[in-house]
């Protein structure tokens, strides 16, 4: 079993490499906050929430030697609705198209049935190198750590998956982040860059604005909620008359929900949480494209979107 360490000797590769990685692994277990940290910018929505990001985020690391791309795919999970069913789809067409795979498991749970379920459709794709990632490392002690890293090895010789590396990592406390991109980009194809420099994502502009408002939606609503929230940014315009030196841009969202009686969920009483919403995700809005925003937000009914195909297409899945 080869488990990697700071002190890991990297060799130089004089050729350039650039390609593709994602993540993957059952909801919540730090793909996200992986992604943030490897780029150093927010660019994957992060929730305590599990199942929260829905489009396959690009982040980009951009290095001398190489350009490491990362798709951060949905969890993958056994699916309820039309939603679910889709949001596999996705995940396993990225999966038939990246470079290298690194399976996210958390360090602070134990191997479950959701673990063994992904793990099984790895086992399914031979070509991709396969890089165990065990995250959340800051959340355990070592004798934890090392009893998930034997299991993470027995499963691997269990299903016939031959890990490239595990690597333990944690993203919040910025623990071996740099040694895994170390490890993922020798298994990239020698390539020129396929981004300019400067790009950290190819998400358009738009669709990162709403998944910040949705971010902000999530935080602190009760359980049945999480999925049941989509966030459509109507428009984005630099308001006329302002001078060079004071622009302001002015983004019109909708945030909509499924039912009637979870819009005063979203609401709150006399409007504060809605408030507080648009309070926290213009900061963010604003961190990201450097510029002041006015937020205006509007919280509205589609009955049932999830298992609606034209609602879903409507709200861009």
């Amino acid at each position: 079993m080869s488990v990697r360490t700071q002190s890991s000797e990297h060799s130089a590769e004089a050729a350039h490499r650039a390609g593709f990685a994602c993540f993957v692994g059952r909801p919540n277990a730090g793909k996200s906050t992986l992604t943030n940290a490897l780029v150093g910018k927010k660019v994957a929505i992060t929730s305590n929430r599990p199942q929260t990001t829905r489009h396959t985020v690009r982040g980009i690391v951009h290095r001398p030697e190489a350009q490491l791309i990362l798709v951060d795919t949905p969890g993958l999970h056994k699916p309820r609705t039309l939603l679910g069913e889709r949001l596999n789809d996705v995940v396993r067409t990225t999966w038939a198209e990246v470079d290298v795979i690194g399976f996210c498991l958390p360090a602070n749970e134990k191997l479950g049935p959701g673990d063994r379920f992904i793990a099984k459709e790895l086992a399914g794709i031979k070509r991709t190198p396969k890089v165990a990632v065990v995250t959340k490392t800051d959340l355990v002690d070592s004798k934890t750590l090392a009893e998930q890293l034997i299991a993470i090895d027995q499963l691997g010789k269990e299903l016939g998956i031959e890990w490239a590396q595990i690597v333990p990592v944690s993203a919040v406390g910025d623990q071996q982040v740099e040694l895994l991109a170390d490890l993922l980009v020798p298994m990239l194809p020698e390539s020129p860059p396929l981004y300019p420099e400067g790009d950290l994502t190819d998400e358009p502009e738009q669709v990162m604005v709403a998944e910040l408002i949705r971010e902000a939606a999530l935080e602190g609503v009760r359980d049945e909620l999480p999925h049941s929230i989509a966030v459509v940014v109507e428009e984005m315009l630099p308001r006329e008359d302002r001078p060079a030196d004071r622009p302001l841009l002015d983004i019109h969202a909708n945030i909509y929900i499924e039912r009637p009686s979870q819009k005063g969920i979203i609401i709150g009483p006399k409007g504060r949480r809605l408030k507080d919403v648009g309070i926290k995700s213009r900061k963010q809005i604003e961190a990201l494209l450097g510029t002041p925003v006015f937020l205006d937000l509007h919280v509205k009914v589609a009955k049932d979107w999830q298992r609606d195909p034209k609602q879903l297409r409507k709200l861009g899945f």
